[in-house]
């Protein structure tokens, strides 16, 4: 429920424009706010409560904004940070992104989650896990960061149009940086029931206290319930419940739910007692969940995902009714000048096999560089598309490879629909600056070669892209950069390969109906 307070309206540092009260906790209030300065971009704001207005809460809270703002820029999985300030009354803020969605815990309390949602929330909430605990730059050395209250209430999961659900841990409030020399005090600190029992014991914390909690909410999410319970919700209570009773199974927990045993295994290994039966680090985490998504996760769900785009974005067809050659007329004389430029000056390149092939490529022009791609065909084979619908779809997937597939479709009805697709490798420079090209110009430029005489352009045609993928794609140029993620690009290539047939029936439909109206 959304709650009311005096500060709504309030403008911050003439800035911030104070909306509603989101929320607030034991640290302080939440805000719903517009960046004036960005036009009104809406933004989330944190205050710290009056109460704790003294030196080791400042300290604290000015260490978590620090924390989350440089562990925000290296993971899409943790909240991003992007201004820490002190407001005219002397009370400590910081400027977060504006998450549009539901806590976890909101998701699962109605039911257990299915296996392949719940592989892919898994996935992310480990990704930016091993973030955190890959740690922070603090005066030139770098700490690993122990999160301490890692629940589902602490991460929360919006709607992405390019990725679906993107999971966000939030609340590092609490969160410690493992210095060299800590004056922290060793007391309890954290939420009873995901609390590891080393953490009940007020002892110095690593990376596997974190799994434990993780494994208790990965319990939850699987079957709907708690692993342990303890006999009073006290602190006594939950420190007997996570030191001596054993967690119930995930099939006793879940009888409805047919749960691999590799799965119930890895999530019961994280519940262990002792940190060193536990996973070691998250990348051991991440490991294993890479054959259970092959084989539940990613693969079955990505082509219903992106079947179910199709019908969100608007589609950017061209349907030329001459060729876009040297002979053909054309509507634009820049738009022809520049199609004779690019023709005259492309040269096949000779580490290309003469096949038939299609790949990207930047072209500089007078006015800068521009995207292209470079196809190879029999001579027949491009005459019979001089006269034709260009169509382009674009597929992207982040795990286990940042990745986008780039789809241009040449059809008529004369002929069979001839696909062009090719790959943008977002982990590179060269696949990131092509996605960001394509954004900025809303187009690209096919250069046609024939294979009976391979040194000179055959052809040249242009293709519109949607306002709306135009934004994905310099979005998806941004994740590439800032992606942690184990660098797999073959894995990738597979699901969006087999998205790409799941999907081409839809495309055909779109494109029968695109060229009975143009």
């Amino acid at each position: 429920m959304v709650m009311t307070d005096t500060n709504v309206g309030r403008t911050l540092q003439n800035r911030y424009r104070l909306s509603q009260l989101l929320g607030q906790g034991s640290m302080g209030r939440v805000y719903g706010a517009e960046d004036v300065a960005l036009g009104g971009v809406p933004v989330a704001i944190k205050f710290l409560s009056q109460a704790l207005l003294n030196r080791k809460m400042r300290d604290r809270f000015e260490r978590e904004a620090k924390t989350c703002a440089q562990l925000g820029q290296r993971s899409i999985h943790i909240v991003r940070v992007t201004n820490y300030g002190i407001d005219e009354e002397g009370i400590p803020f910081y400027v977060m992104e504006y998450l549009h969605g539901e806590s976890l815990s909101d998701i699962i309390s109605s039911q257990a989650m299915p296996i392949p949602r719940f592989l892919s929330l898994a996935r992310q909430v480990c990704l930016g896990l091993q973030c955190a605990h890959q740690g922070i730059l603090v005066d030139g050395k770098n700490y690993p960061i122990v999160h301490r209250d890692i629940k589902p209430s602490n991460v929360l999961v919006s709607q992405d149009e390019s990725l679906g659900e993107l999971a966000k841990i939030l609340d590092f409030g609490i969160a410690k940086v493992l210095q060299d020399e800590s004056s922290q005090t060793h007391c309890f600190m954290g939420t009873l029931a995901y609390s590891s029992p080393e953490q009940m014991e007020g002892r110095e914390l690593d990376a596997r206290s974190d799994i434990y909690s993780l494994g208790v909410m990965l319990f939850q999410m699987l079957t709907g319930q708690m692993p342990l319970h303890a006999d009073t919700h006290s602190f006594g209570g939950w420190y007997k419940a996570h030191h001596f009773y054993e967690p119930q199974l995930l099939s006793t927990a879940n009888s409805d739910t047919k749960i691999p045993k590799a799965l119930e295994n890895l999530v019961m290994s994280c519940l262990a007692k002792a940190a060193s039966d536990r996973p070691q680090a998250v990348s051991e985490i991440l490991k294993a969940l890479e054959p259970l998504e092959d084989r539940f996760g990613t693969g079955r769900q990505i082509a219903q995902r992106i079947g179910a785009s199709l019908s969100r974005l608007p589609i950017a067809p061209t349907t030329p009714k001459t060729p876009d050659t040297l002979s053909s007329t054309t509507t634009s004389n820049l738009a022809t000048a520049s199609s004779n430029d690019l023709r005259k000056s492309a040269t096949w390149p000779k580490n290309m096999p003469i096949a038939e092939i299609v790949f990207p490529k930047p072209m500089s022009t007078s006015n800068g560089k521009i995207p292209t791609l470079w196809v190879m065909l029999p001579q027949q084979e491009i005459e019979k598309r001089l006269v034709c619908t260009r169509y382009n779809q674009f597929l992207f997937l982040e795990a286990p490879h940042p990745m986008a597939l780039w789809l241009t479709v040449l059809y008529n009805r004369e002929h069979e629909p001839r696909w062009l697709p090719c790959f943008l490798d977002l982990k590179t420079s060269q696949g990131r600056h092509i996605a960001s090209l394509l954004g900025q110009t809303g187009q690209y430029r096919i250069m046609f070669f024939a294979q009976e005489n391979p040194q000179q352009c055959a052809n040249v045609q242009t293709a519109t892209i949607a306002a709306a993928q135009c934004k994905l794609l310099q979005d998806w140029s941004t994740l590439g950069q800032v992606s942690k993620a184990s660098p797999n690009p073959t894995i990738s290539k597979d699901y969006l390969r087999s998205a790409l047939d799941n999907i081409k029936p839809q495309i055909l439909i779109k494109l029968e109906s695109i060229y009975s109206t143009g």
